[in-house]
């Protein structure tokens, strides 16, 4: 932070330019889930942006590799908070929204763009018939997202469903340009609901675990979908037919 003598001197540009620069710090750090320093997360990072110089270039390399490369799996939520560190993430083939948001805002602040999570509760109108069951509701709580400081804004990163997915569903898969945000679409490639945003749950620098747990408890109780769990509209190899 300047000194008192040296932030007088400042012009007001210059010191709006400052405290944005002090409120971004934060978002550069690593934390105890977006553990941005971890060396993996580090080099799977440098691997994906590649020769992307452009901090919207880097976060778009970044989002498809994170998208696409790791499956979405509803089944894999869990309760050890070890399973949500952006190093554990890096090393797996699936996970839900939660730990894909982590991984992209580790890797996001990695490279030095300033990076954060944001949490919604999403009505889900294309949920398999099992998992609706399973959890006696549509309702998805604690949905995650990243955003990116980009170009002087923050800017909305879904990764969750990768694009496999999202055509066994019918669902146009989401796309990012870096500059403008992507949130899931209100109707999916015919017309029917798809997503909802229902509650925005704001933005942190890191994974408010217990707050997510507590939110998870309240909306489910004991019903969390379980890994060892078989569904076929997000583990099978066909056209999935999702609930309406």
């Amino acid at each position: 932070m300047p000194r008192p003598s040296t932030r007088l001197a400042m012009t007001g540009e210059e010191q709006l330019q400052a405290r944005m620069q002090e409120d971004l710090a934060e978002y550069l750090q690593p934390a105890h889930f977006v553990d941005s320093d971890n060396p993996a997360v580090i080099a799977f990072a440098r691997r994906v942006a590649g020769s992307a110089h452009a901090d919207a270039d880097i976060a778009v390399r970044l989002f498809y590799a994170i998208r696409d490369g790791i499956r979405y799996d509803p089944y894999t939520v869990s309760l050890d908070p070890a399973n949500y560190r952006a190093s554990a993430v890096v090393k797996q083939s699936r996970a839900f929204c939660v730990p894909k948001a982590i991984l992209l805002a580790a890797c996001a602040r990695a490279l030095g763009v300033p990076a954060r999570l944001g949490f919604a509760d999403v009505r889900n109108h294309l949920s398999s018939g099992k998992l609706s069951s399973r959890l006696k509701t549509d309702l998805f709580v604690f949905h995650a997202y990243s955003e990116l400081y980009i170009g002087g804004k923050w800017v909305k990163a879904t990764p969750a469903f990768n694009i496999e997915l999202c055509r066994r569903f019918g669902v146009r898969p989401l796309e990012f340009d870096g500059r403008t945000d992507a949130l899931f679409h209100p109707y999916d490639a015919e017309g029917r609901r798809h997503m909802e945003y229902v509650r925005d749950r704001g933005t942190y620098a890191d994974l408010p675990f217990e707050t997510m747990l507590s939110a998870f408890g309240e909306a489910y109780g004991t019903e969390l979908p379980a890994s060892e769990e078989h569904d076929e509209a997000f583990h099978g190899g066909g056209p999935s037919e999702p609930t309406k």
